[in-house]
């Protein structure tokens, strides 16, 4: 059982000890905290919050919801959504901040507390920081009875998010609908169950198969879409005879696609295509955190823009973005930055791009990906005793490979020639990630096998 307190927001699994899970008493601390550290903004006294579908959600979702109306704050609820959605919500309601509760691609027994400001945007490692202390020393006071907070429920974020998206310049929904889909998704028994099939019907898809679309976080499968756990969505593509196959995690803002030959389109490819087809229409920089494919540096190039590399983590990758006036930005975990609509990863407005791009590329989702350049990347974690020492490992590593150009800005990066690894702490996890890119498979696994035995050999 764990508790992570990060600029991820506060993650844990439910159940145990108050102090080593997020337990009651820590959700209450916690949004406290963040509350106390939102009433000293002075931007307003409204909170957006949400929830994506973990049985743990309604739970949390309660605490949290009293706890900021006992500080004196208005609580607009937008139930069952995506973290998206809330996110936009923010902007939508001019709030001061949002509460989003999931822990995104974790299993179950998971639950976290992400944490927004005034724009829909993650806070900063400087105000989470500031969170975090005032948690720490429990410094924030409740309201009088005469001064609580008021409770609202909005039920039409979604829509207007869906809205948002339809609308958007680049997405075109009569190309779409003109184009007769066939989609299977996989919901994961959470959000993307409500989500996607609106979204699609909104671009005119009308034959659509949602698997596991009871909102009930009983996830069928492991929900992180790797391709390990996508074999039930993979074989009912085929069965189907589908153009293509949509798989989400539970909090919607991850996409993966999978062709219609049921092979998987590759989830470092969904940014890598969706930046193809805007840097089509918007000449512009891109941006990807470093553990991403080196595909889109070429997309980039062809296109006249210039790529530029982030640390690991959303609100790296926002900042980087601001940074270079980026057009299109994202992970290689299939989560997609579109700034124009807002500075978030978005599996949403990622669908509708992707689909404007495949129906106007008139191409199959298969031939669609035999365009791009052909990386592989092995992708791999090791588990840590909690408080274990990862630094001193990567020092180590690095004094090994002190002859191979490094990175230090987020865990370690080194490059061999073409080929590179990355290895570096999860920001929500007790895990170090391993990953290794070149233009062979095999290639890639070695790297990233001789580098966890380097690993291992330093622990």
């Amino acid at each position: 059982m764990a508790l992570i307190k990060s600029i991820s927001g506060i993650r844990g699994t439910i159940g145990g000890k108050p102090g080593n899970t997020l337990s009651p008493l820590d959700v209450v601390k916690f949004t406290a905290a963040y509350g106390t550290w939102l009433l000293q903004q002075n931007n307003g006294k409204k909170v957006v919050v949400g929830r994506d579908g973990r049985i743990s959600g309604e739970m949390v979702q309660r605490l949290v919801v009293s706890t900021l109306i006992a500080l004196g704050l208005d609580v607009i609820d937008v139930g069952l959504t995506t973290t998206p959605t809330v996110e936009m919500a923010v902007e939508f309601e001019h709030a001061a901040g949002g509460i989003i509760l999931t822990a995104s691609h974790n299993p179950k027994e998971w639950n976290a507390l992400k944490l927004l400001n005034g724009k829909g945007e993650f806070i900063n490692s400087e105000d989470g920081a500031a969170v975090l202390k005032m948690a720490e020393d429990e410094s924030f006071t409740f309201a009088t009875v005469d001064k609580l907070g008021a409770y609202s429920q909005n039920t039409t974020a979604l829509q207007q998010h869906i809205d948002a998206i339809i609308n958007f310049p680049l997405v075109d929904v009569a190309a779409i609908k003109k184009a007769n889909l066939k989609i299977v998704a996989d919901a994961i028994n959470s959000t993307g169950a409500i989500a996607l099939p609106l979204l699609l019907k909104a671009l005119g898809v009308t034959d659509i198969t949602v698997l596991n679309e009871e909102v009930n976080g009983k996830f069928a499968h492991n929900p992180e879409p790797l391709p390990q756990h996508l074999m039930q969505l993979c074989n009912e593509v085929n069965r189907q005879n589908a153009n293509l196959g949509i798989a989400v995690d539970p909090d919607v803002d991850r996409l993966c696609f999978v062709c219609e030959d049921g092979t998987l389109f590759g989830e470092e490819y969904t940014l890598v295509a969706i930046a193809d087809y805007v840097l089509q229409n918007k000449k512009g920089n891109t941006v990807s955190n470093m553990s991403s494919t080196r595909a889109l540096k070429d997309i980039t190039v062809k296109h006249g823009g210039q790529y530029y590399p982030s640390a690991v983590g959303e609100v790296n990758v926002v900042n980087r973005m601001k940074e270079v006036n980026a057009v299109i930005g994202g992970e290689g975990n299939g989560g997609i930055i579109v700034p124009d609509l807002h500075y978030g990863r978005d599996a949403l407005i990622g669908i509708a791009l992707f689909l404007t791009h495949l129906v106007k590329s008139n191409k199959s989702i298969k031939q669609l990906r035999g365009t791009y350049p052909d990386y592989f990347i092995s992708k791999n974690k090791i588990e840590l005793e909690q408080g274990f020492n990862a630094r001193s490992i990567f020092d180590k590593i690095q004094t090994k490979y002190k002859n191979n150009p490094v990175n230090t800005e987020d865990g370690l990066k080194i490059e061999f020639e073409k080929d590179w690894v990355h290895l570096r702490t999860s920001n929500t996890e007790p895990i170090i990630r391993i990953y290794a890119e070149s233009n062979f498979e095999t290639t890639a696994n070695n790297i990233a096998r001789k580098i966890m035995q380097d690993i291992r050999e330093n622990m």
